[in-house]
């Protein structure tokens, strides 16, 4: 029998509590603006009373398309508020990508920035279940579609109390779409339990605390920024909001600011500390990043500016970070490099997950020697509930009673995991996760174009890009860069390959299936490929 005083997990009680300790402290700074948490939980609940008159009925689904803005952050509590379900898109992908998200969550109410929102111009009257598209203007973009302003949406809500409070912890909180590292991306559902723990690891070991200033470099349409939207709330510290990654003006926001944490790609921090810009920081700075193992360049470069770098690894499926390489006794003081190579693991699994495991094909953990290599699975409140409208893949993803990330690494003595590649061929460009695949059937598109293979080559700025493979139709011409803008007019344009080389023919197994490691392995040589 559960006791009567058992309440549900959800993370709109961090919003709530924020609310009553800290009523007049400043919340969310954007620009000039500045928000309070008592303003901020008013604001939450004007726009789940708005989205409620609009409606949105408990299950629905509600997409933003926003950057790193107030609105976007208080959409996470007002959409859950009503149960809803909050889809936040990412905002670099292309007009067809962005549809196919809307139309296959079901979303009926679009909320979006109105820089966003105009590349949606060419797709707008083929969307098949957005009822409304509602438009934040906070750039002054105009739009050649009809949209309802914010304001006006605002206007049909209250502030009448909500309860901050779900029915059922396991409902499902958001949807976040995969980049699709196996062709189409898939729904990746979290609850309302799972956000609320993972945002308790966050702040745990991210080291937030209510004189956290956040600063949003990473995007909050990436896993919820990490569930951060709901931790540093939750803790009572200050969101700073950013729009874009720009070196000057982060470098600008941090001695402004007061900023004291912020999360992000090793791409952005070679960019920051490569700026004209960068000097020591002012104060205590905790850099969390993923997207790549930093390397001892960078280690030594944030470190001299006065930063503690946090190493964390995860997926979309396991609300992005599950695993942190906890500094032992000692690290510290070694040499860069040998900190370097320490830091560069995936470590161990976040206090709020079971141990994370590296397993054979028969689900036996693999010898810790650091030589043996399995695939990393992972089991806890913080993985997925499962695929939207997925069951099948749902299935494949759990299979053996625990979800399978695709990753194969090693195990160390000490526990410690280490990736050493992806089972799927995915290229990792920047901390974006890019489908071979995708970009493959893009290229294959093109009426020249008998067949082609897309691999990760190495690339300075962001650790790798995709380069394509193409074989000719006979009689047919096409240059690469005529292949290139054909893909960018289809895919987002980061997702485009670099560098297209025409080739004769690609290497096969008998059975005819292209051997794209070799491929791959010819422009890898004498380089590590070590893949975050």
């Amino acid at each position: 029998m559960t006791p009567i005083f058992r309440t549900e997990l959800t993370p709109l009680s961090f919003l709530e509590r924020s609310a009553i300790v800290y009523p007049n402290k400043v919340g969310i700074v954007h620009g000039d603006r500045e928000i309070t948490y008592a303003e901020m939980a008013e604001h939450a609940t004007r726009l789940a009373h708005a989205l409620k008159a609009s409606g949105i009925e408990p299950g629905d689904r509600v997409a933003f398309l926003c950057p790193n803005t107030p609105e976007m952050l208080i959409a996470h509590f007002a959409v859950p508020l009503i149960q809803g379900v909050l889809v936040a898109i990412n905002t670099r992908l292309a007009p067809m990508e962005i549809q196919y998200i809307l139309d296959h969550s079901g979303a009926k109410v679009l909320v979006g920035d109105t820089e966003l929102l105009a590349n949606l111009t060419p797709v707008v009257d083929e969307l098949t279940t957005v009822g409304e598209i509602v438009a934040i203007d906070d750039t002054d973009t105009p739009l050649d579609f009809a949209a309802t302003p914010y304001a006006d949406l605002l206007a049909r809500g209250s502030s009448e109390a909500l309860p901050w409070a779900v029915d059922d912890e396991e409902r499902t909180i958001s949807i976040n779409y995969t980049s699709g590292t196996t062709g189409r991306p898939k729904g990746v559902m979290y609850t309302h339990r799972g956000a609320y723990l993972n945002a308790l690891a966050e702040i745990i070991h991210s080291n937030h605390s209510p004189e956290s200033v956040y600063l949003w470099t990473l995007p909050m349409f990436h896993c919820n920024g990490w569930c951060t939207t709901w931790g540093v709330t939750g803790i009572g510290g200050t969101h700073v909001c950013l729009r874009q990654v720009d070196p000057a003006e982060i470098w600008s926001l941090i001695d402004t600011k007061g900023v004291t944490h912020f999360n992000a790609a090793p791409t952005v921090l070679i960019g920051l500390t490569n700026s004209p810009d960068a000097h020591h920081f002012a104060r205590p700075i905790t850099i969390t990043t993923a997207g790549a193992p930093p390397s001892p360049t960078i280690i030594e470069a944030i470190e001299g500016l006065g930063a503690k770098l946090v190493h964390v690894y995860g997926l979309t499926e396991t609300y992005g970070p599950h695993t942190v390489c906890e500094l032992q006794p000692g690290v510290a003081d070694l040499d860069v490099a040998e900190r370097a190579t320490f830091l560069a693991r995936q470590g161990v699994s976040f206090i709020t997950a079971e141990p994370t495991r590296v397993v054979d094909e028969t689900m036996n953990d693999v010898t810790r020697d650091a030589t043996d290599m399995g695939e990393v699975v992972m089991r806890g409140n913080n993985v997925m509930k499962g695929y939207f409208d997925a069951p099948e893949a749902t299935e494949e993803a759990f299979r053996g009673g625990a979800f399978h990330s695709g990753d194969v690494a090693v195990w160390h003595p000490d526990n410690y995991i280490d990736l050493r590649d992806r089972s799927k061929d995915v290229v990792i460009s920047g901390g974006e996760n890019i489908s071979t695949i995708e970009v493959e059937r893009a290229i294959e598109s093109h009426p020249a174009i008998l067949e082609s293979a897309v691999v990760a080559v190495p690339n300075e700025t962001w650790g790798e890009r995709p380069k394509a493979f193409v074989v000719l139709k006979e009689g047919q011409s096409v240059t690469g860069e005529g292949v290139i803008a054909h893909v960018r007019e289809r895919l987002a344009h980061f997702k485009a390959p670099d560098t297209v080389d025409i080739v004769a023919a690609l290497p096969k197994t008998s059975t005819g299936k292209i051997q794209k490691y070799v491929l791959r392995d010819r422009e890898w040589a004498d380089q590590d490929r070590r893949i975050n």
